[in-house]
This record gives structure tokens, C-alpha cells and sequence, in this order.
């Protein structure tokens, strides 16, 4: 039977050199549990906190979570990995280099006989009209030109400066914002066959029931001192931590 993994929101590069050192070494463990278990790691946005590909420079920073998921995708585990809004432009570098699967908006699977409908949440449902321009405006192709056309030092002061941005842009009222997703998923269920809908971007951990037995997953984020991660195994789908 397959084993499903997911991971959303990791925020790679937000704070400082002890929390980002956890993260890394939260990673490490779920990986090596990955590798024993075999199955598939899907990671559903905002792994970086901000994140732009160059045609020939790679940011600093992230060199050891780089090794750690090309050391997983040779271990013969299938990655994909679903941007967010703060993963700017994914390009080709995790696809060519690390052999990791990439995507954009929600992306739906069937595995051990359930439909999985996964995304990372940004622009989904009503409302948020704010943001919605504000995505278009990042992920335009000629903006994006002009962003890798800068020194790269200038560009990732940008993509900092967008990573603050996109946060203030967030409602404040978590309420809210929580259902605006359960909304969406709400919809989704009536529409089309669904048993799982997984999802992040407002760090809202949490599991809900849908109708007709299905169910909403929130991963939270990693930014709290905890690291939630969701995992399908033996047919059963439960929120952990590490």
C-alpha cells in the first residue's frame, strides 16, 4: 500500500540561524523516516520564504536542505513539489538538478484507491482580491525578467522585500481566512469526487470533516517552534509532528 507524505509552509530562510538549524534538522529526521518507509513526499508551497531561479546563480542559504532532498529523490522517492506564494519561480532547477516534480495551483492524484486533491491554499475561494493582483503582478512573465535581470543580490533583496509584503497582505482575522479554505474544500467535495483535500498558506493547523466521509488537512507551518507533517499510511491519513 502506498505511503503518502506532506509538508507545507517550512519558510525556509525566515528567521534566525538556531530556528533555521531545527527546521534543517526536523528535516532530516522525516526524510530518513521517508527513506525507511518508501512512499512519496509532497510538498505543498512556501518551503522557501522567498525563492527565484537565476539562469546560472543558486541563493546561498540552502545548500544543506538542497542535499537532503537530492540524498531522498536517489533514495528512489518520488517529490513533487506544489509552489506558494512566496515560492516566486520555480523554474527548472528542482526538476533538472534534484529530480523533483514541480507544480503550480491544486494538482490531484488517485492513490490505494482515494482521490487526493492537494494545494498550497494562496488564490483559492472567494475573496482575497488584494492578493490575487498581487500574484498576477509577481508571476508576470516580464516582471519575472526583470527580477532575474538584476544582480542577484539586489533581486533577493527584492524577493525579501515581496516575502514581506505577501505577509502583510494575509487577513488578520484567522477566522476568516481558516474559512475561506474550508469554503473552498466545502465546494470542491460537492462538485467532484474527493476524499482528501490537503493544503497550508495560512498556518492554520487542523483536520475537518467534509461530506460524504471526506476530509480537510491543514498543515500548519514550521515557523512556531513545531513541525506538523501529514502522512497516509495503512489507509489512514493523521497529522503528526516530528
Amino acid at each position: 500500500m502506498p505511503v503518502l507524505y506532506f509538508i507545507s509552509d517550512i519558510h525556509l530562510g525566515l528567521q534566525e540561524e538556531p530556528e533555521e538549524r531545527r527546521k534543517l534538522d526536523a528535516l532530516s529526521r522525516l526524510f530518513a523516516e521517508i527513506r525507511r518507509t518508501g512512499g512519496s513526499l509532497y510538498m505543498l508551497g512556501d518551503v522557501f520564504d522567498y525563492w527565484m531561479e537565476f539562469s546560472s546563480v543558486v541563493p546561498k542559504g540552502f545548500t544543506g536542505f538542497f542535499c537532503l532532498l537530492s540524498e531522498l529523490v536517489r533514495a528512489g522517492i518520488d517529490v513533487t513539489y506544489l509552489a506558494g506564494n512566496h515560492d516566486f519561480h520555480l523554474g527548472t532547477f528542482f526538476d533538472r538538478e534534484l529530480g523533483v516534480k514541480t507544480r503550480y495551483g491544486t494538482y490531484e492524484f488517485d492513490a490505494d484507491g482515494r482521490h487526493f486533491t492537494v494545494a498550497h491554499g494562496d488564490g483559492l475561494g472567494e475573496g482575497d482580491l488584494s492578493y490575487r493582483l498581487f500574484a498576477k503582478f509577481v508571476r508576470n512573465p516580464f516582471n519575472l525578467g526583470l527580477l532575474t535581470g538584476f544582480h542577484p543580490d539586489l533581486a533577493i533583496w527584492l524577493m525579501k522585500w515581496l516575502s514581506r509584503l505577501s505577509r502583510k497582505h494575509k487577513p488578520g482575522n484567522r477566522v476568516m481566512e481558516t474559512d475561506r479554505l474550508l469554503d473552498f474544500a466545502r465546494m470542491l467535495v460537492k462538485e467532484r469526487s474527493v476524499d482528501y483535500f490537503l493544503c497550508g498558506h495560512n498556518h492554520v493547523e487542523g483536520v475537518h470533516e467534509l461530506e460524504g466521509g471526506a476530509r480537510y488537512l491543514n498543515l500548519g507551518s514550521w515557523i512556531d517552534g513545531h513541525f506538523p507533517y501529514a502522512v497516509y499510511m495503512d489507509g489512514l491519513m493523521q497529522l503528526k509532528e516530528l
